[in-house]
């Protein structure tokens, strides 16, 4: 597995060996061993999930409060979106910086997300598969989401000739200055 670190040191993007031939291709998409040796990073994946989204959908930017904060390891399995990691660790130096990567079908890129980090992603493709591991499970009572165009954060989505679709939940997020942060 190849690591490509970031603008933001504990996040990484994670290039697994793929092997194809005219049958198709095998990866292995997940070692504890492999992912701590590469990683130097010894975390326990606790729930798995899997979204599907249309083009143009806008998941994000999410995230879980202490004591449930989630770590999260993401790929796209079909089609492709345009994912996002946001410190929002106020005592990090990188605090409100972003880094973004395309993960698709095609690049087999995964992207770890540590705790302390909103999350968020666009569909670049008629439809996307997106699956995630995450460190600590799903807590209603400690999600929030944070404004995905919050101008003091400044995302540079790309575009995909729609507006962005969003939930409810994301309609009504806040921004940086006014959300709920670590």
């Amino acid at each position: 597995m190849n690591v490509i670190p970031t603008r933001i040191p504990d996040v990484l993007i994670l290039e697994p060996k793929v092997f194809g031939d005219t049958r198709g291709f095998f990866c292995e998409s997940y070692n504890q061993k492999t992912f701590a040796e590469v990683t130097g990073l010894d975390v326990q994946f606790v729930q798995d999930n899997h979204s599907r989204s249309a083009k143009g959908v806008l998941r994000g930017l999410h995230y879980q409060l202490p004591p449930f904060a989630q770590g999260k390891l993401v790929r796209c399995v079909r089609g492709a979106v345009f994912d996002v990691a946001v410190d929002i660790r106020r005592s990090s130096p990188t605090f409100g910086h972003w880094v973004g990567v395309e993960l698709s079908e095609d690049n087999h890129r995964q992207f770890w997300i540590p705790p302390g980090f909103a999350h968020g992603f666009l569909t670049l493709t008629d439809t996307a598969d997106f699956l995630y591991k995450t460190t600590a499970y799903y807590a209603p009572t400690h999600d929030r989401s944070m404004a995905w165009n919050d101008p003091v954060i400044g995302i540079d989505w790309p575009e995909v000739g729609v507006a962005p679709l969003l939930s409810a939940k994301d309609l009504a997020a806040l921004g940086l200055d006014k959300a709920d942060t670590f």
